[in-house]
């Protein structure tokens, strides 16, 4: 089992930024990969940005590559998301999830691929 708690949510204006972490506890271990998803209302859940549990690999969202950045601590069991440049249309409910797979897999895009969920953050951006 796999606890995950998000943070680092809230409201900022357009161009800003803001980092979410997510926090793990449990039976974490380097094969656990991670991603963060997101949810907009009336919108269906796609995710973000996604790491394989070692941190070497990682994959991203078209719409949010370049300015989002995923990366993780092990060491805390944390795994963070870096957004710049954020727009209004990122608005949306941030969720971390986990997945176990070989250190080295990234963890496919579709939600189901997914076992433990976070219950999310809102992240809010003003234009």
């Amino acid at each position: 089992q796999v606890q995950l708690l998000e943070s680092g949510g809230g409201l900022v204006q357009a161009g800003g930024s803001l980092r979410l972490s997510c926090a793990a506890s449990g039976r974490t271990c380097r094969s656990v990969g991670m991603g963060w998803f997101r949810q907009a209302p009336g919108y269906e859940r796609e995710v973000a940005a996604a790491i394989s549990g070692g941190g070497g690999s990682t994959n991203y969202a078209d719409s949010v590559r370049g300015r989002f950045t995923i990366s993780r601590d092990n060491s805390k069991k944390t795994v963070y998301l870096q957004m710049n440049d954020l727009k209004p249309e990122d608005t949306a409910v941030y969720s971390c999830a986990a997945a176990y797979r070989p250190a080295t897999v990234v963890t496919g895009p579709r939600a189901e691929e997914y076992t433990y969920w976070g219950q999310g953050t809102q992240v809010t951006v003003s234009s």
